[in-house]
């Protein structure tokens, strides 16, 4: 696993686009290059790059190339992003236990001064 070749791959709008549309099926680089304003040799250095990534791979029938995504090169990314999803839900779930004792803590001040402010309202002074 190269994170730093698949997040570098997944930098560019292009090649997240060619993905996508990857993920429908496996297709030609034609058909790849067809929404996109750029040559084919353009596309295909795209291509590389993913390739490079292992995030797609290539065949050769006849004179197509075909392309298909790989889905494994993403399944490492979603892991490795899991550990960090995990630590991060974790330390949300702390703050909101802290937010909460705060919050509780607060409530029983204000409860306290209403409690005091209505004793000494009842005589005139304050206690």
């Amino acid at each position: 696993m190269n994170l730093d070749a698949t997040f570098s791959a997944l930098a560019d709008p292009t090649r997240r686009a060619i993905l996508a549309r990857l993920a429908r099926g496996e297709t030609t680089v034609q058909d790849l290059a067809e929404p996109f304003a750029m040559s084919l040799p353009g596309i295909s250095r795209h291509l590389k790059v993913l390739e490079r990534a292992g995030l797609i791979a290539r065949s050769r029938e006849a004179q197509w190339r075909p392309c298909r995504i790989e889905p494994r090169a993403l399944k490492d990314v979603d892991d490795w992003l899991d550990r960090y999803r995990r630590f991060f839900d974790e330390s949300f779930d702390r703050l909101d236990v802290y937010l909460k004792t705060l919050q509780a803590k607060d409530q029983k001040a204000k409860d306290l001064k209403a409690k005091l402010g209505k004793k000494e309202s009842k005589d005139g002074r304050k206690k």
